[in-house]
């Protein structure tokens, strides 16, 4: 399960790891949950979709937004954004959210003014020429400097397991290399393990989401941008150096710097 609810299910010990974005790993941080991210990801993979009249994040202000809850990744994502631009995201954003209808449909059904979409969303509109992308978080600053996905796992578990810990994410970046190296071949692995439902999406998000950054972006950098933005949203009460001091362990991701070079 990923976004908010996969970081629940870490925090509750009903799952060792998971990989979800950033700040939806910093709430329930915040919230005392036993959590420790351990590794960036990969940067860039959410595009935001708008209609043509709006042309930068501060023009959401009163518009329709679709997130699939509140709270959900694309939620917080879209409320970094917005407070980053000095927008209220609780009262200056009409957020809109629906238990039947998602928001990409919504928004190509023109119900809203605006979603944040997510692989193989993106990859959908495009093959179905619907849509306008305003953003593009793998290539526009600041987003682009920042991993956008991260490796958690729950606290207990990394504190008594440190070799298997270890091992899980070697494996992880191991995979993410590959990926980089070899995208079509890792997109039809996807399809055959029935991970992925169409090759042709698979190959395209494989080749536009930027997988080579873990050995050269900060993940501490990005968990302390991310904290300090939803600090300043009022959606987190601890601080970035607190976020960070409780919910962090960069050791095993700095000793597979070393040993996973090349």
């Amino acid at each position: 399960m990923k976004g908010p609810p996969g970081a629940a299910m870490i925090g509750r010990g009903e799952a060792d790891f998971t990989s979800t974005f950033a700040a939806s790993t910093i709430l329930p941080i915040d919230a005392g949950d036993p959590i420790t991210v351990l590794a960036g990801v990969h940067r860039g993979c959410y595009e935001l979709f708008a209609r043509e009249a709006i042309r930068s994040i501060s023009d959401l202000k009163g518009r329709r937004v679709g997130v699939p809850a509140l709270r959900s990744s694309p939620h917080l994502y879209l409320s970094v954004m917005a407070t980053y631009v000095g927008l209220d995201p609780v009262n200056d954003i009409n957020w809109v959210t629906s238990p039947d209808v998602d928001p990409m449909e919504r928004y190509a059904q023109g119900d809203i003014d605006a979603f944040l979409g997510f692989p193989p969303e993106p990859q959908e509109l495009r093959a179905r020429g619907i849509g306008r992308v305003m953003l593009d978080t793998a290539r526009e600053r600041p987003w682009s400097q920042y991993f956008c996905c991260m490796l958690l796992g729950n606290r207990e578990f990394v504190r008594n397991y440190p070799v298997a810990t270890k091992r899980v994410l070697r494996a992880v970046l191991k995979a993410i290399d590959y990926c980089a190296a070899e995208p079509a071949m890792a997109a039809r692995q996807l399809v055959e393990r029935g991970f992925a439902d169409r090759l042709d999406y698979a190959t395209q998000t494989l080749l536009e989401v930027p997988f080579s950054a873990w050995r050269d972006y900060d993940a501490e950098d990005t968990m302390r941008f991310y904290a300090l933005r939803l600090h300043e949203a009022a959606m987190i009460a601890s601080s970035p150096n607190k976020i960070l001091a409780e919910g962090t362990d960069w050791r095993f991701l700095n000793e597979l710097k070393r040993e996973l070079k090349g």
